[in-house]
């Protein structure tokens, strides 16, 4: 049953059991201290540092790297960025080990139900994702309230419509842990939800394995391309595989589209660029033609193609807002960084397995020389997505790429239909300049429409920042609710 339809005994009895699990949590969180020392095992007695457990199996890629099996314990030798140096507990051995695989022995980050540096907004899309049904759960940090924490459980509403419902997790000053004040609770396994019986937790997408250390500029040999994913004005996209162990999408551009020079200039830039909302530039292949680009595969391909397929189809509305929002996301990044898309639109957004976008080509359009490109009114220009003053003066700016977004989220709203339906470039421009403006598409809430408008005002400083759009959309349905579940 929803919560609504639960009586109020029902509902405390579920808080008893409920409150009684996180009671629980800080002594299975802390168990070793319940056994004498004479107990562990030698090893771990005459080992001292940061011990750390494997969350995921890891095989061995290089001499200096070390392998792991999930749930070996590791020692700390020396953290430097994305790979540590470390010692194996169980073999003996060091080397290398990927960061993001391992977390510090005895803390929640070793739960499989326990989701590190996730925003609440975060939280919903991970639980919402395909792999998840009803009853699947998560804790994590509180946003607000420094030092507490968060469950996200995904529930269905009265109409039927898969939803995520938040409760606040309280500490009491002995250390325990409650949700309603009036109850105090125990067991991990048999625990029940507020709002529905946990299931399973959050499926926990397996963490992407860091990029070899210092493999910047890498030989072409080493790519074996193993799919073509798709054809542009520029070049092709591969599936491919760096070194035979790593999934990688592959770039080539045709000879001719850029110098070398120029593109390595701007990558060095490029690859300073890391968010959770834009593709990883892993490394390049410049010394002969054509120049690859090697970034992080998205499984589902471009925005623009995910629309229009039979599965993206089919999105509703929430999630086509929520599209928008992690767009923005990662285009308010940019905006902080100072940097400049120059060629935003949904053919340059990649879709992920669990369903969450990511930039793509950010500031490629910069360097390339082609002349059907840099004539702005040439044909491999893309007119319809770009500002006024871009087209005329060639004055691209964040306020330019505001301008790209407004067409964007036309784009998103009509699964993928071309912009300016039944216009030509030439007539694009010019009914653009004295004022025309695409009308609102059918299924378009006002609210959208008015968005895309405030995207597309003359002045270039009269349009919105990022930053704001991205919080107007993601608060798009939520603004008049409340964040959190009351509690009884």
């Amino acid at each position: 049953p929803h919560c609504q339809c639960l009586s109020m005994f029902d509902i405390s009895v579920l808080i008893i059991i409920w409150v009684t699990f996180l009671c629980i949590i800080p002594i299975l969180f802390d168990c070793r201290q319940m056994f004498p020392l004479s107990l562990l095992s030698h090893t771990e007695q005459s080992e001292s540092g940061k011990i750390v457990i494997a969350l995921y199996p890891y095989d061995a890629k290089h001499n200096d790297d070390l392998g792991f099996k999930k749930g070996d314990r590791l020692k700390v030798l020396e953290e430097h960025g994305e790979w540590w140096k470390a010692k194996s507990l169980t073999s003996k051995k060091e080397g290398f080990i990927p960061s993001n695989y391992v977390a510090e022995a005895n803390t929640m980050e070793t739960e499989e139900w326990f989701f590190k540096d996730i925003t609440r907004k975060d939280a919903e899309r991970q639980l919402l994702a395909p792999a998840n049904k009803a009853g699947s759960y998560l804790i994590r940090e509180s946003e607000t309230s420094k030092g507490s924490y968060s469950m996200s459980i995904r529930d269905v509403d009265a109409q039927g419509t898969d939803a995520v419902k938040h409760y606040k997790i309280r500490m009491l000053d002995n250390g325990g842990f409650y949700i309603s004040p009036k109850i105090t609770f125990p067991d991990i396994e048999q625990s029940d939800g507020l709002c529905r019986k946990l299931e399973k937790p959050c499926d926990k997408p397996k963490a992407q394995k860091p990029w070899d250390k210092d493999a910047w500029e890498i030989s072409k040999e080493s790519i074996k391309m193993v799919k073509k994913l798709g054809a542009g004005q520029f070049g092709e996209v591969w599936m491919a595989f760096y070194n035979n162990t790593t999934k990688v999408a592959v770039k080539t551009l045709k000879p001719g589209t850029m110098s070398a020079e120029a593109f390595m200039e701007e990558a060095n830039l490029m690859k300073t660029l890391q968010h959770d909302r834009l593709v990883r530039l892993y490394a390049v292949v410049t010394k002969v033609e054509p120049i690859y680009i090697i970034t992080e595969y998205m499984s589902n391909g471009s925005l623009l193609d995910f629309l229009k397929s039979e599965v993206g189809c089919k999105v509703q509305l929430p999630k086509l807002i929520d599209f928008s929002a992690q767009i923005a996301e990662g285009m308010a990044y940019i905006e902080k960084k100072n940097y400049i898309h120059r060629d935003l639109r949904t053919a340059n957004v990649l879709v992920s397995e669990s369903l969450l976008c990511k930039i793509a080509d950010f500031g490629l359009a910069r360097v390339i020389e082609d002349d059907q490109y840099t004539a702005r009114e040439g044909a491999k220009f893309p007119i319809k997505w770009t500002a006024p003053e871009a087209i005329n003066y060639g004055s691209f700016t964040i306020k330019s790429d505001m301008w790209s977004f407004g067409v964007l989220l036309y784009e998103i709203i009509t699964y993928g239909k071309i912009p300016y339906p039944g216009m030509s470039n030439g007539e694009v421009m010019t009914s653009v300049q004295r004022g025309y403006r695409m009308p609102r598409p059918e299924n378009c809430p006002n609210e959208l429409y008015d968005i895309m408008n405030s995207c597309w005002k003359s002045k270039p400083d009269d349009r919105p920042t990022f930053d704001y759009i991205q919080s107007v959309l993601d608060d798009f349905y939520t603004a008049t609710e409340g964040q959190y579940q009351q509690q009884p």
